[in-house]
């Protein structure tokens, strides 16, 4: 039985595909404009354009100079932002719902309206610059995490960071951004969801008188060109020492499928496994590391799967004074590994299986948050039905298809292994 409340779903001629997600407990609205590109679209030798591109698309249009969109956003008492991430790139605001349709004509003056002059391309491209020596060059974690990516996917794009590396990111120029912004910035390559105290008929009046106008660009609807990852057969090991680290931590992950591309019901089951893994305070990793022995001070996993190509999986461990890292390491392989051997009990499945759904309902009652579900599953390939089916297919769930995801994905020998230690003074 699905959770999810029903949708309006419709495209408009130009191709805008259009989601709208009813919500009437209060007289507010979330606008939100995905568009099919992200940081794993970025031309080779380019890397950081799409994230660059979502700065400079708050630099105006002939109709909206300069600060007018964040201006008028500010007036009416909205909020606004925009994220770039490995396959996606989008835009929001969240206002009153009497001002719906000036965000759309907002939104939409700037999809193919965008003016970037020479000065502020460049003083732009500064920001995003010291953006990064900020979160990643200055940060032993962040470095960490960069490095992880780049060894985990040694061919898909997956492993360049979304903000790009940062000597690609100063060759960045005006033509650069043009080129890209021509290329995936169009009506056909983006979805426009809105969620909120609004009724479908309303909505398509208003995409019709704005979206409706801009053209659906020229050519085909733009294709993501990507390489295929190779499968590595060895475990990879990398390590990055610091004086400014002040808590160690060890980190092991694994390329697995994503939500959409998973075969049989291996997706669900691995959501399952993460969560019985590292979850919660409950796990089998943080009773293990933190409560039994002890060994951490803290310790978890996730599962990426919703991804476009192929997704990930990992967990973490955070050791206790005096804790070696590889001993953590050895103390985690061995909780995996009885995963691997043995089939979880069915009290331990079903609190799973029930927390799992509960979050995803827990979810829902941001309307952003859901808006945002709904954006991440249609520019990655998947269907409305794939949300509205989630929930059964986590309840569908048994004990072997745990332990089939563990053996067949938890490979040592396949996993990249992180230390983050402190450096000798």
């Amino acid at each position: 039985m699905s959770t999810l409340p029903a949708f309006g779903h419709f495209h408009l001629e130009n191709g805008l595909e259009v989601i709208v997600i009813p919500d009437h407990r209060a007289p507010v609205v979330t606008h939100m404009i995905y568009y099919r590109n992200g940081a794993a679209d970025d031309p080779p030798g380019k890397s950081g354009i799409a994230h660059f591109l979502e700065h400079l698309m708050f630099k105006g249009t002939e109709t909206n100079p300069k600060g007018s969109f964040s201006n008028i956003v500010a007036a009416v008492g909205g909020q606004e932002n925009a994220f770039t991430s490995n396959d996606y790139t989008a835009y929001y605001q969240r206002v009153a719902k009497e001002h719906l349709g000036r965000m759309m004509a907002l939104e939409s003056d700037r999809m193919m309206g965008l003016v970037l002059e020479g000065p502020e391309v460049l003083s732009e491209r500064d920001v995003v610059i010291e953006e990064r020596k900020m979160r990643t060059d200055s940060d032993p974690a962040a470095q960490l995490q960069e490095s992880l990516m780049a060894t985990l996917y040694v061919h898909h794009p997956y492993g360049t960071p979304v903000i790009g590396w940062g000597h690609e990111i100063e060759e960045l120029g005006r033509e650069d951004a043009l080129a890209y912004y021509r290329r995936f910035y169009r009506p056909d390559n983006a979805i426009l969801i809105v969620a909120g105290d609004v009724e479908e008929g309303e909505v398509r009046r208003l995409a019709e008188e704005t979206y409706g106008k801009v053209r659906p660009g020229d050519g085909g609807k733009p294709e993501r060109r990507r390489v295929r990852e190779p499968e590595i057969k060895a475990s990879r090991f990398v390590s990055l020492a610091d004086q400014k680290v002040e808590q160690p931590m060890t980190q092991k992950l694994y390329i697995v499928p994503n939500y959409i591309r998973a075969p049989e019901n291996d997706a669900p089951a691995l959501e399952v496994l993460s969560q019985i893994l590292g979850g919660s305070q409950t796990s089998r990793l943080y009773r293990s590391l933190v409560v039994n022995r002890p060994l951490a001070v803290a310790a978890g996993s996730w599962y990426w799967s919703d991804a476009l190509d192929i997704g990930q999986f990992g967990h973490y461990a955070v050791p206790m004074e005096g804790v070696a890292l590889p001993d953590l390491d050895a103390a985690a392989e061995e909780v995996i590994a009885e995963l691997r051997n043995t089939d979880v009990g069915g009290k331990e499945l079903a609190r799973a299986r029930t927390r799992l759904i509960a979050d995803m309902v827990y979810a829902q009652d941001s309307q952003a948050h859901l808006a945002r579900m709904v954006g991440s599953t249609l520019t990655t390939g998947g269907k409305i039905d794939d949300l509205a089916q989630w929930s059964d297919r986590i309840r569908s769930v048994e004990a072997a298809d745990v332990r089939r995801v563990a053996n067949r994905y938890l490979l040592p020998g396949k996993a990249v292994t992180g230390h983050l230690t402190k450096a000798a003074a």
